[in-house]
C-alpha cells in the first residue's frame, strides 16, 4: 500500500534527521531522484526541520532578530512544502494519465499529494507525542495524557492511511479522477503582496 511506503519513508526522514537534531545540518537524500520516493524523503525532511523551526521561534527569551530570520525561513520552508506537495501530485497526474475516467467520476476534497502531506505532519506528531509518553521526568500525569493522545494519534494514522489508499485506488479504477489547483500563494509574491508591492520603485 501506498500509504505504508510513504509512512515509512517518513520515518526514516524522521530518525535521521533527530540523529544530530539539529535544524541546520546537511540534508542528504537517500534515494535516486527519479523515484517517487526522492519526493517523499524531501518532503518530510522541510515538515521536520519546520516543525523545529516552530519550537524554537516560541522562545520567550529569543533576539528579535534571529524570531525575524527564523520566520523567514519558515515563509520559505512553507514554499518549499507547497512545491513538494505539486510535485507528488504530478507523479500520481503522470501515473494515472491513460486510465479510462468513467462517466460518474466524481473529484475528492483533496488531491492524493495534500492527503499525503497530512501523513507526513502525522508522523511527526507521533513521534514527539512518543517520545513525551516515555519521559522518565515527566509526571505519572502527563504520561497518561500523553499515552491517551498517542493512542488517538496511532488511530489516526490508520484511518487516514485507508482513505489514502482508498482514494489511488478509485483514481486508479476510475471511480475519481485528479484536478490539481496550483497553490496561489500570495505573500511571497511582490505584486500581490501590497506591503512588498510598496517597496518596489
Amino acid at each position: 500500500m501506498f500509504s505504508e511506503l510513504a509512512f515509512n519513508i517518513f520515518q526514516e526522514s524522521i530518525n535521521t534527521y533527530h540523529v544530530k537534531d539539529d535544524v541546520y545540518q546537511e540534508f542528504v537524500n537517500p534515494y535516486p531522484k527519479d523515484k517517487i520516493e526522492h519526493l517523499l524523503y524531501r518532503k518530510n525532511w522541510i515538515d521536520t526541520v519546520q516543525w523545529h523551526y516552530e519550537d524554537i521561534i516560541r522562545d520567550p527569551s529569543i533576539n528579535p532578530e534571529d524570531a525575524l530570520d527564523l520566520k523567514r525561513k519558515i515563509d520559505a520552508s512553507n514554499q518549499d512544502r507547497t512545491d513538494l506537495v505539486e510535485y507528488i501530485d504530478s507523479y500520481f497526474l503522470n501515473k494515472y494519465q491513460s486510465v479510462e475516467v468513467r462517466g460518474d467520476a466524481t473529484i475528492n476534497t483533496e488531491s492524493p499529494a495534500w492527503a499525503i502531506d497530512r501523513l507526513s505532519i502525522l508522523a511527526l506528531k507521533i513521534y514527539h507525542m512518543q517520545e513525551e509518553a516515555n519521559r522518565t521526568d515527566a509526571s505519572p500525569e502527563h504520561l497518561k495524557k500523553c499515552n491517551e493522545k498517542l493512542q488517538v494519534l496511532l488511530e489516526q494514522r490508520k484511518d487516514l492511511s485507508t482513505a489514502i489508499d482508498q482514494l489511488l485506488a478509485d483514481i486508479e479504477s476510475g471511480n475519481k479522477y485528479m484536478k490539481v489547483y496550483k497553490q496561489m500563494k500570495m505573500y511571497n509574491d511582490d505584486e500581490l503582496n501590497p506591503v512588498l508591492r510598496g517597496q518596489k520603485g
